[in-house]
């Protein structure tokens, strides 16, 4: 099992956000570079990086991210409005050991062929945010007209083997991640990353004792109710 502690980029500073609303956003740090190599040297071997401007169509962090994957010194699987293959090419190009595929994976299942097609799955992952068991897309403001488990479905089929589950009612909430939700996914053979709601070691438990292959962990770090080294050493043992 995997961490991948989060450095979520709003307006260049590291926030996290309450049930994917743009405007509940928390401030934690001005530097996300220096938070990641934090990470780095507290022994991750992963972090996941999202620009959420550009998630929600608020503008970008582009050169943020260009230097963070250059300085950051740990593989970084990055998303957050990754919508064309320019733009996942891009991250690739400078740097990025995985990139994932959020809307569009819902809403154009030829684009997901095309850039497996290219990139391979080890390099792509695909991001299925649920609420209510539907697909939540745009940022997390519309529901889909698709299950969770029919587009892991589909992705599965075209070759995709990495996904990464949040179930949007529990991101930034505290509240658990949803191991259910996240075991239905993995049972038909894909590698899922659960997101959303990690409060706790015991969620980290929980998330490993269920089989799956990672935990995203954000705001329970940044708020010390567990350090990295803690976590890392619960998910070892």
């Amino acid at each position: 099992m995997e961490l991948y502690p989060a450095v979520d980029v709003q307006g260049g500073r590291v926030v996290r956000l309450r049930q994917g609303a743009a405007d509940d956003a928390t401030a934690y740090a001005d530097d996300p570079v220096a938070v990641a190599q934090g990470f780095a040297r507290d022994g991750a071997r992963w972090v996941h990086f999202v620009d959420l401007d550009r998630a929600f169509g608020r503008g970008d962090n582009r050169a943020l991210a260009r230097g963070f994957l250059a300085a950051v010194g740990v593989p970084v699987q990055v998303g957050g409005g990754l919508r064309t293959p320019e733009a996942i090419e891009e991250m690739l190009d400078w740097g990025a050991t995985r990139v994932v595929i959020g809307t569009k994976a819902a809403t154009d299942p030829e684009l997901v062929e095309q850039l497996l097609a290219r990139h391979g799955p080890e390099r792509l992952a695909v991001g299925i945010d649920a609420k209510n068991g539907q697909v939540a897309v745009r940022g997390w403001t519309e529901v889909f007209d698709l299950t969770a488990l029919q587009l892991a479905e589909r992705v599965h089929a075209q070759g995709a083997r990495t996904v990464i589950y949040t179930d949007v009612a529990r991101d930034g909430m505290l509240t658990g991640p949803d191991i259910g939700g996240a075991r239905a996914l993995a049972v038909l053979g894909l590698n899922v990353i659960a997101s959303g709601g990690v409060a706790s070691l015991d969620d980290l438990r929980a998330v490993r004792a269920a089989g799956l292959a990672g935990a995203i962990i954000g705001r329970a770090l940044y708020e010390g109710r567990f350090t990295l080294p803690e976590a890392l050493a619960c998910v070892a043992a």
